[in-house]
């Protein structure tokens, strides 16, 4: 066993093997027989020291009795595009947890997200995205930043046109007077956070509520920093917690459950700080007309 923290989606699907196991009283030695391994290759796949293999997940659970539903939620998070993910075409751009965090997100069946200091990834406009990899120092030169921006444009048409998620947003104001590009690109980025304010809905099927938070929210903003939730589908006790350092290069992810539902919390204040979506909208549509 190494010293590196293991990748998320080895902790997140190992605690949840762990949880369902407990929760049928049996211990280790009952694991490896279903199996036909010894102990310790169940006790480094729950700490996430090791993968392993779906049809291994698929008889765990199966003898765990997860339901159908739960149980493609974890095949999907820990399995999901693996051969041929479009994320394994940019390891110059999205680092080993970067691809980690982007195979989590296109399982996802609800994402929340609060950003503190600038448009979030997924509503970003071109020339935005592009404004923002040029400022980036992990971006060297122009064809990484193009690079950069092609994953976030990807990730957009991914989660808010190829699948339906519900996805909940929260932008401080302070981001949205943060100018990227000058005039000629925060307007069409406003107008568009304002239109989908507006419509209540992203592209495709996506159902999308859009808030922001004001200046007069006061601690609310001041005490949170930037950080997405991913939740799936059917099993309520598996999430995420990413909370932001330099894009989906840095920061931390977090999947203890307990420390998922503090975050939920925390996002819940931050939504009923916020401005309805239909104030956010106004404020919006007038801040891209100034």
């Amino acid at each position: 066993m190494t010293g590196t923290t293991p990748p998320v989606r080895r902790r997140l699907l190992g605690a949840a093997l762990r949880r369902y196991r407990e929760n049928l009283g049996y211990g280790l030695d009952e694991a490896a027989r279903i199996l036909e391994c010894d102990r310790s290759k169940i006790s480094r796949i729950e700490t996430g020291q090791r993968g392993i293999r779906a049809k291994e997940l698929r008889e765990l659970l199966t003898e765990y009795g997860v339901p159908d539903g739960e149980q493609a939620a974890l095949l999907a998070v820990a399995h999901g595009g693996r051969e041929h993910g479009w994320w394994q075409d940019y390891p110059d751009v999205l680092s080993e947890a970067g691809q980690d965090y982007v195979i989590m997100e296109a399982a996802a069946t609800e994402i929340l997200a609060y950003d503190s200091h600038q448009i979030p990834d997924l509503l970003q406009t071109h020339a935005y995205a592009r404004d923002v990899a040029a400022a980036d120092p992990a971006c060297a030169g122009e064809e990484q930043q193009a690079r950069a921006v092609e994953v976030k444009l990807t990730r957009q048409r991914m989660v808010l046109a190829e699948r339906s998620p519900r996805l909940e947003f929260v932008i401080a104001e302070a981001a949205l007077h943060q100018v990227v590009g000058g005039a000629a690109v925060m307007r069409p980025q406003l107008a568009r956070l304002a239109g989908l304010a507006g419509a209540g809905s992203g592209h495709g099927g996506a159902s999308l509520s859009l808030q922001v938070l004001p200046f007069a929210a006061g601690a609310y903003a001041a005490g949170c920093g930037s950080m997405a939730i991913l939740r799936f589908a059917d099993t309520p006790g598996l999430g995420v917690v990413h909370l932001a350092g330099a894009g989906l290069s840095g920061g931390v992810s977090l999947a203890d459950p307990g420390d998922v539902a503090r975050y939920i919390r925390a996002f819940a204040q931050l939504r009923a700080a916020a401005l309805t979506p239909a104030a956010s909208a106004r404020l919006l549509g007038d801040m891209a007309r100034d």
